[in-house]
């Protein structure tokens, strides 16, 4: 299994060095512009907002340091290791550095423009950011002009994969999927020594799917209770502030969860009481210092609370303390209630979809008319190149999307103003993404 899991799609790639595969695997993904756009990209609330919140890279980097330590300390047990079918360190930073790649400007509210848009235009299997992030590290990342994609191995990719199938008619994997019909050829390699169900996450894509709970429930909530909009320090004290919240989180929850409304009050209950502000945050040294002390308990008590249980004949099976679960997803619904449902983030996001609308009637007008066409201009130099080897229309929906998906928020916005006229730019402005 082990040679497997180091082997990669292309096999001509560069000569070995002194790292190992799962480092190289991990320094691709870093050093990819991919990653390095995230920095544009929406967490939130918009990275324009200032540095207070936290963006997507941010929240990426976060989410890679506590997926390693989660893998650094159940790599030391060489039996689960092999319990479980590999473990390695770099391999879920690898993932956690890739598992955002796909978020489009705007984050969910494109997300969800996006899929229908593009499901609207015939390509069934739509749009959705995990599957777009197994796309770019596959298949849109260039390293190497011999082959597309960033080449990773075998079981890097395979702990990206946290959704590890495709589009289905309905049902949970109708609203959530790992990979489009276009990198079939891939997901069947990747999965094929793996043996069934091919749609069994990893040990490595669990690892990593946990840290990124862990800091968006955390992390973000950090950075809305400093900005003044999560009042953490009345939900601790105030009980109809803490009513009020309870009973919009409880009713969102309902049927989504396996547990009671009875446990998950008490499950948010235990995480806010022990809360020791008790005035809004005011930036003092005495706040900074109770706000790190209560963030950092979470994340110690979270990272402790996965487990593997391994009875032996290759079975194996994550475990999460329905404690730990329960908290996580009450803190999350503290975003939800104060920040998402906000009529302030709605407006924003009414706009944020059109712009997305409008830059896919135009990108795809032009890329049906071709290169004859007279808004063939349009196109970004690189996507101009791939049009031109595309003659259905599921080809060009799918790089239109990808177009789209590519830039950052102030692209997408600069190119809309430009495109509909209300903001020439200049010509000096460069069109390549």
């Amino acid at each position: 299994m082990a040679g497997a899991r180091d082997k990669r799609f292309h096999e001509k790639d560069s000569a070995p060095d002194q790292r190992t595969p799962g480092q190289r695997d991990r320094d691709r993904v870093l050093y990819t512009s991919a990653l390095r756009r995230l920095a544009g990209i929406t967490q939130v609330v918009s990275p324009t907002e200032g540095v207070l919140f936290h963006n997507r890279l941010t929240h990426t980097l976060e989410v890679a340091q506590i997926g390693r330590r989660l893998a650094e300390h159940f790599a030391k047990d060489s039996d689960l290791v092999a319990a479980v079918g590999g473990l390695d360190p770099e391999r879920v930073e690898a993932a956690a550095l890739a598992h955002d790649l796909g978020h489009p400007p705007f984050g969910h509210t494109a997300e969800v423009e996006l899929d229908r848009l593009v499901t609207d235009s015939g390509v069934l299997d739509g749009y959705e950011g995990n599957a777009q992030a197994f796309r770019i590290v596959t298949r849109l990342a260039v390293r190497n002009e011999r082959f597309p994609g960033l080449n990773l191995t075998r079981a890097t990719l395979n702990a990206i994969l946290k959704y590890p199938w495709t589009r289905q008619a309905g049902g949970a994997k109708n609203r959530k999927w790992g990979v489009y019909s276009n990198e079939q050829e891939q997901f069947d390699w990747v999965k094929g020594p793996f043996g069934t169900p091919s749609d069994r996450r990893s040990a490595e894509a669990e690892l990593m799917d946990w840290a990124d709970d862990i800091a968006y429930a955390v992390h973000d909530l950090e950075d809305f209770y400093r900005a003044g909009i999560v009042p953490l320090n009345q939900l601790s004290k105030d009980e109809d502030e803490k009513k009020r919240f309870l009973t919009s989180a409880l009713d969102r929850l309902k049927g989504k969860v396996e547990c009671s409304s009875e446990e998950l009050t008490e499950a948010f209950e235990e995480v806010i009481e022990p809360f020791a502000i008790t005035e809004p945050y005011q930036g003092t040294q005495r706040h900074r210092a109770a706000l790190r002390s209560f963030t950092a308990s979470l994340i110690g008590e979270y990272i402790n609370a996965i487990t593997f249980d391994t009875p032996g004949g290759g079975d194996w099976k994550v475990q999460i303390a329905p404690r730990a679960k329960r908290q996580v997803a009450m803190l999350k619904q503290l975003i939800w209630h104060y920040v998402i449902l906000d009529p302030s983030l709605g407006t924003q996001q009414y706009g944020q979809r059109r712009v997305i609308r409008e830059l896919f009637r135009i990108f795809k007008g032009a890329a049906k008319d071709g290169h004859s066409g007279v808004n063939w201009g349009v196109l970004p130099k690189n996507y101009q190149e791939e049009l031109e080897q595309v003659r259905d229309n599921r080809g060009r929906v799918r790089i239109v999307a990808d177009i789209i998906a590519s830039m950052t928020e102030q692209q997408a916005l600069k190119m809309h103003q430009r495109l509909t006229g209300v903001s020439p730019g200049s010509v000096r402005d460069p069109l390549n993404l």
